[in-house]
C-alpha cells in the first residue's frame, strides 16, 4: 500500500517531496497513487513543506499566486518557487512543460512587511495602500500530473494550484485598475490575436489582498516588503505550444513577452 492511499495516513512531505522531485526531472506522477480528497490543512502543509525544499525555510515565500473565478467563489492561494520566476523576454525553451497554459495576470509588490496582526485588521483600502507597484505578468500553467488538468481538485491544488512557470514585466507605480475598463490583448504564436475586456471576474486585483495577506502571514509568517502576488487571469485559459513565442499586452500598463 503506497503511505498516501488514505487520508488517515497522508503525509504532506511525501507528497511535496515527490512533486518537488517531478518538478525538477520534469517528469509527472500518477495521481492514483495519491488521495483523492485532500483537507484544506492538508493542501497548505504540501505547499509549507513544498517552500522548505526550494528553499524558504527561514522567512515566508516572496512570490504568490492568488485568485479566482469571481468575488463569490472561494480564493484559492499559493506561494510559487522563486527558480521559476522569470523577467520579460525570457527564454523558457528548455523548460520541461507539459501543458504550457497562458493566463494574463497583473502582478502587485507590497511596499512594507505585512504580519498577521496587521492583516488581520485589514480592509480593501487599507490593502491597497500596502502596495508599491504593478506589472503585466504572465503564468505558465502546468501539471506534474500525468492526468493533467483531470486528476482531482485537492491534487491539483497541492501542485501549487497548477503552477509552472510566472514572467514578469517591468514594475510601475500601482495604481487602481478598473476591471470594467482595462483591456488586454494575448497573441500566442501563429495563432490570431485574442482581445479581452471586462473578463476579468475579481473586478479589481487588489480585491483579494485582505483574503491573500491573512492566509500568508497565518500559515507563512510574516512577509517582506517586496513581496509579489499575482492576481489572476484576464483571458481565461489558453493553450500555447513548444516554440511559440507569447505577447501579453494591457492597455496602458504595457506588454510582456515570452518564448516557450
Amino acid at each position: 500500500m503506497h503511505p498516501a492511499d488514505t487520508a488517515s495516513t497522508f503525509q504532506p512531505a511525501a507528497l511535496a517531496q515527490a512533486l518537488q522531485t517531478a518538478t525538477s526531472a520534469g517528469t509527472a506522477i500518477d495521481a492514483g497513487g495519491w488521495p483523492a480528497s485532500l483537507t484544506p490543512a492538508d493542501i497548505t502543509a504540501v505547499h509549507r513543506e513544498r517552500a522548505l525544499r526550494w528553499g524558504d525555510a527561514d522567512q515566508a515565500p516572496l512570490y504568490w499566486k492568488s485568485g479566482g473565478p469571481s468575488r463569490s467563489q472561494p480564493l484559492g492561494h499559493a506561494p510559487l518557487p522563486p527558480q521559476g520566476v522569470h523577467g520579460g523576454g525570457a527564454d523558457l525553451r528548455a523548460t520541461p512543460f507539459f501543458l504550457r497554459g497562458i493566463e494574463a495576470e497583473i502582478a502587485l509588490r507590497l511596499g512594507e512587511p505585512v504580519d498577521a496582526a496587521t492583516a488581520a485588521a485589514l480592509d480593501g483600502a487599507s490593502a491597497a495602500r500596502l502596495v508599491e507597484a504593478m506589472a503585466v505578468s504572465i503564468e505558465i500553467v502546468d501539471s506534474r500530473w500525468q492526468q493533467q488538468l483531470q486528476a482531482p481538485a485537492a491534487l491539483k491544488a497541492a501542485d501549487l494550484l497548477c503552477h509552472g512557470a510566472l514572467v514578469l514585466g517591468a514594475w510601475q507605480p500601482y495604481r487602481v485598475v478598473e476591471g470594467a475598463a482595462q483591456r488586454c490583448t494575448v497573441q500566442i504564436g501563429a495563432q490570431p490575436a485574442q482581445h479581452f475586456a471586462n473578463s476579468y471576474g475579481l473586478q479589481d486585483p487588489a480585491w483579494l489582498l485582505p483574503q491573500w495577506l491573512r492566509y500568508a502571514t497565518a500559515h507563512f509568517g510574516s512577509l517582506r516588503a517586496g513581496t509579489v502576488v499575482t492576481t489572476g487571469s484576464w483571458c481565461g485559459l489558453l493553450q500555447a505550444a513548444p516554440g511559440d513565442a507569447v505577447l501579453v499586452q494591457f492597455d496602458g500598463m504595457g506588454e510582456l513577452r515570452v518564448q516557450l
